[in-house]
């Protein structure tokens, strides 16, 4: 590695989510589904950056104890039913820095399952 790449981890990450969101942006239209994943917890948000809102959010935090997979279905099925209500039906997604794949890639299907399209 160069001198010049970030050693740890979350400076890694932080340059994966820069450079996604230097591509991806949430208009009013189609706003943007920005996920987070702790160790412990998932949690999604609906932004809207034309006018920087958070129009939705949504976390596993403070919920029933569940596998970590289960959780970020249910955060998946509850931000898209919370959007459909409030007339979002169509986003971008934001996968914060995190591989596709696990927790955030069942957060996305679920909230697929659930109505929302991106």
């Amino acid at each position: 590695m160069s001198k010049l790449t970030p050693q740890t981890k979350s400076a890694l990450r932080a340059r994966r989510h820069r450079r996604i969101r230097a591509r991806v942006s949430g208009t009013e239209a189609r706003p943007r589904l920005a996920v987070f994943r702790s160790n412990r917890f998932v949690s999604a948000q609906i932004i809207d950056d034309a006018r920087g809102v958070t129009l939705v959010a949504a976390t596993a935090q403070g919920g029933p104890k569940l596998p970590q997979k289960k959780q970020a279905e249910q955060v998946g099925k509850r931000i898209a039913e919370a959007a459909l209500a409030k007339g979002i039906q169509a986003v971008v997604f934001d996968r914060g820095g995190f591989s596709y794949a696990g927790r955030i890639a069942a957060l996305a299907d679920a909230a697929r399952a659930a109505g929302l399209k991106f």
